[in-house]
């Protein structure tokens, strides 16, 4: 298992977002190598996956991630305390709960968004988490859901959060709509609201809370610190990996001087290399990496030899160096 992250304290001012089918192991030890300091969380994970099934395959994770928090998706609170210890034997920084997912899978399950319509199920759920473990615990959730979005509504499940000893809420600023949208569309169609992220701030002074949905550009995060405690990208991450080591740099004031593309390239052959020998094919390594090249002269030629190789039987990491030679040029590293 990988040791605990050495940190005292976890620095949330710039984080990536748990994002199903995305930010797996893979794509978490990728992101580490543009930024050192990015807070990391994984997929939502249900609890009965981790108490009744392959706990060690669903859990594992390379200690170069730190630090990262491990989310969790359930209702009851004694399953929830045993799923975070097992997250804090295996060496999380952070546990995380989800009350924010729309899908219709997960409601059938009575967890996620629906969840902000009991709050003080969430308020029990997290008091059973925080007794069982010795790491933070915290809540990401909506600013609402279906008709019940107006600001009372988030106040009185804030406050509930607020009452169980969480001290920190991760606030995205879209309601979710619980019929009649897929959770893409969740994600696309309720309009953004950071003024109730902000009036949360302004109610509970002493709450950290980190704003998420739509930041896409580093002035948008400098605006919303302005207001809140931290920033947590979800799509930009994903879509344009190469911006954390710019927004790392400049909202966390890292000192170094960020790596080039083709260096985090070059770090990330070892770990395909170890991965493959351990029997994981490569395509679910380089669909992370097809944007980290976006923007800039053969980025297009870069992500059609990835996708071409990666599905090729016994492609290797010899794949991801011939679809690097196709970067004719990048820009000088960037000094601090």
């Amino acid at each position: 298992m990988p040791t605990a992250n050495p940190m005292n304290a976890l620095d949330r001012r710039l984080s990536v977002a748990p994002m199903m089918d995305w930010t797996d192991r893979h794509c978490r030890y990728f992101l580490r190598l543009i930024a050192k300091r990015v807070m990391l969380y994984t997929e939502m994970i249900p609890t009965g996956a981790i108490l009744r099934g392959d706990r060690d395959r669903r859990l594992h994770f390379d200690p170069a991630e730190h630090p990262v928090a491990l989310q969790l998706g359930g209702a009851d609170p004694g399953q929830l305390a045993r799923a975070a210890e097992f997250g804090q034997a295996w060496g999380y920084d952070e546990i995380n709960l989800n009350v924010g997912c729309p899908s219709d899978r997960v409601q059938s399950a009575r967890f996620g968004a629906c969840l902000m319509d009991e709050p003080e199920l969430v308020a029990s759920c997290l008091r059973a988490m925080q007794a069982a473990v010795r790491i933070p615990v915290t809540v990401k959730t909506r600013i609402g859901i279906d008709e019940r979005d107006d600001y009372a509504f988030l106040r009185r499940f804030v406050a509930a959060v607020a009452d169980a000893g969480c001290s920190t809420i991760i606030l995205h600023a879209r309601k979710a709509r619980l019929t009649g949208l897929s959770p893409k569309k969740n994600r696309e169609v309720p309009p953004l609201r950071y003024d109730l992220v902000h009036r949360v701030k302004a109610d509970f002074p002493a709450l950290e809370v980190i704003a998420n949905g739509g930041i896409r550009t580093l002035e948008q995060a400098r605006d919303q610190l302005a207001r809140v405690d931290g920033v947590m990208l979800g799509r930009q991450a994903y879509q344009a990996p190469y911006c954390l080591a710019e927004w790392q740099r400049a909202l966390l004031g890292a000192e170094e001087p960020f790596p080039t593309r083709r260096e985090i390239v070059e770090r990330l052959l070892p770990y395909v290399e170890r991965e493959l020998q351990g029997g994981t094919p490569l395509k679910a390594i380089t669909r992370h990496i097809f944007d980290l090249f976006q923007g800039l002269p053969g980025a297009r030629a870069w992500r059609r030899a990835l996708s071409e190789a990666a599905h090729r039987k016994g492609a290797g990491p010899e794949a991801i160096r011939d679809a690097l030679a196709r970067i004719r040029h990048e820009p000088p590293r960037a000094a601090a």
